[in-house]
């Protein structure tokens, strides 16, 4: 099941797939910026979701991982904007035909986003913080299920499990309250404090 685009908080929109075999949504977001719009992940679309999109307008494309490149393809066709994604996980998103333009690199920023290394369940997974506004975008390294709560994917589609929970854990050096998901329900409020409550469940 789709659903329309709608805001999820100030300046960022979300809409939703889905997806049968999880038994969650997987999840794309447009963040608005006077410098250009992204979007991250960006997820199938309804045809007035697409509309919307277009309409919005997109200057880049950002893909934390090799497994969201989703429907890069085609809002990038709609919208003329650029594909990013880090050079770890790049090979694989073109064996998926995905058309890709830039790399991104951990350390670095696209528009108001700081690109922070999240790998483990891929080698390019990156998070994306949004400093001003204590926003946290996540991919795979992070999701949200069950809702309210933070979760891990199966330590079996993880290419580095040891690495992914290191990097988890690092995220919780950021100073975030809302933590946007690509799979399952975000979190608008406290986010840093259920994150923290899935660390203390890895090992030491």
């Amino acid at each position: 099941m789709e659903r329309n685009m709608r805001d999820i908080v100030s300046d960022i929109l979300t809409w939703s797939w889905f997806s049968e075999p999880h038994g969650y949504n997987f999840n794309g977001h447009l963040v608005r910026h006077p410098g250009g719009n992204i979007c991250v992940d960006p997820v199938e679309p309804t045809g007035d979701a697409l509309d919307a999109i277009v309409q919005e307008g997109v200057t880049r494309i950002v893909l934390t991982n090799r497994n969201h490149c989703r429907a890069a393809n085609r809002v990038r066709a709609r919208t003329g904007a650029r594909t990013v994604i880090h050079p770890e996980d790049a090979d694989h998103a073109r064996s998926q035909k995905t058309e890709l333009d830039d790399r991104l690199e951990v350390g670095g920023t696209v528009g108001p986003l700081e690109v922070v290394d999240a790998s483990g369940k891929s080698p390019g997974e990156v998070a994306l913080f949004w400093r001003d506004r204590r926003i946290l975008i996540v991919g795979d390294a992070i999701i949200g299920n069950p809702p309210g709560r933070c979760g891990l994917l199966p330590e079996g589609v993880m290419d580095d499990p040891a690495r992914l929970k290191s990097n988890v854990r690092h995220l919780l050096d950021l100073d975030f309250d809302i933590l946007l998901v690509g799979d399952g329900v975000s979190i608008l409020h406290d986010a840093k404090a259920r994150l923290r409550e899935l660390v203390e469940t890895f090992p030491d």
